[in-house]
Formats: C-alpha cells, structure tokens, sequence
C-alpha cells in the first residue's frame, strides 16, 4: 500500500469521533514505517541516480533492507506498544498500533519487494502473491482498491471529525497521495 493510503486507512478504522487527540499519532504512524524509504529515495534522487538503479540495486542492498524494515519489524512495535501501555503513553500506544497495522497491512501486499515483517528474530520474507504495485502480480486491481479505500476513507474521516486541524490533515494526506499518481505517471510511466 502505498504510504499516504496506510495514513488514511489506518484513521479510518483506528480513529474514533470521541477521541480526536489521537488522530494525529495515528496518521503519523501510518506514514513512519515507511519514512525510512522516502528519505532513502529522496537521497538517492538527490545524487542523480537513475530510477532503474534505485529500485533494482539500491533498495536491495543489506544496509537499505535494514533501515527499510524496522519500521515494519512487529517485534519491535509489538514492544514498544506494551512499553507505552506501562508507561500510560496513551499517543504513543495510538501511534505504535497505527505502525503495527501498517505492517499487517503491508505483509499480504507486497511480493519481491516483501519485509522483514519479524526482524530482527527472523529475516524471513512473506512474498505474497499479490503486490499493492507490480502488475504482474495482481497490481492493477490492488491499485484500484487502493485508490477505492482512500476516497471513501477520505469521506467518511472528513464527516468523522469535527476539527478543523483533523480536516486539513485527512486533506492534506489525500493531495499527497493524488500527487504521488501524478508524479508515478510523469516519471515512472514514461
């Protein structure tokens, strides 16, 4: 899924109406598992590095895989949620769950590119048969659903909250993953 969908989702089926406070730590933590891979591809766009390289060899490497996936180790989320929950870290538990659900999410979505979804006890790879991108394993209709969940969830977040904060949020979110197609269209379609 890609990242700016897991912030919408993530609100719409964690966020609850009575308790705003804890809208933003879930968008976040929709966004943080995958941070690690936006700023790894800012980087490597920065030093000139044709796209081919970058998703071919780069994002490969043994240093680019580590940083990839700890924000999608459950072992990791797992005991940082019950650190929260001992220290009454209400945010931090909202932002935790938010990243474990990212993970979950991500694990039956993602074929050759898949996490270490329990690194760092294992480096076994889930290569599901379905990619939320490459169409040779299903991407098109992952895409399409994709696309479904966040201009519903959008919807019904924005009918959701009332705050004004919350709203430019969800709003905010949903321009930057209608601008992430466009920028795939203009640079990857090509």
């Amino acid at each position: 899924m890609n990242t700016p969908a897991h912030a919408i989702v993530n609100l719409w089926l964690l966020g609850r109406r009575d308790k705003p406070r804890l809208a933003l730590p879930i968008l976040l933590g929709g966004i943080l598992p995958d941070l690690p891979i936006v700023l790894f591809y800012a980087w490597e766009k920065v030093r000139g590095v044709p796209e081919r390289v970058i998703w071919s060899q780069h994002y490969f490497a043994p240093g680019s895989q580590v940083v990839a996936d700890i924000g999608h180790a459950i072992p990791l989320l797992v005991l940082g949620y019950w650190l929260a929950r001992r220290l009454h870290a209400t945010r931090s538990a909202a932002l935790l769950t938010s990243m474990m659900l990212h993970a979950l999410v991500d694990l039956p979505l993602h074929h050759d590119d898949a996490h270490r979804h329990l690194w760092p006890l294992s480096s076994w790879r889930f290569a599901s048969p379905i990619s939320y991108w490459d169409p040779a394993h299903g991407g098109r209709w992952a895409t399409l659903a994709e696309i479904v969940l966040v201009l519903v969830g959008s919807a019904v977040l924005l009918r959701r909250f009332e705050s004004r904060g919350i709203r430019i949020a969800i709003a905010a979110i949903a321009t930057l993953y209608a601008t992430f197609f466009a920028f795939v269209i203009v640079v990857w379609l090509r």
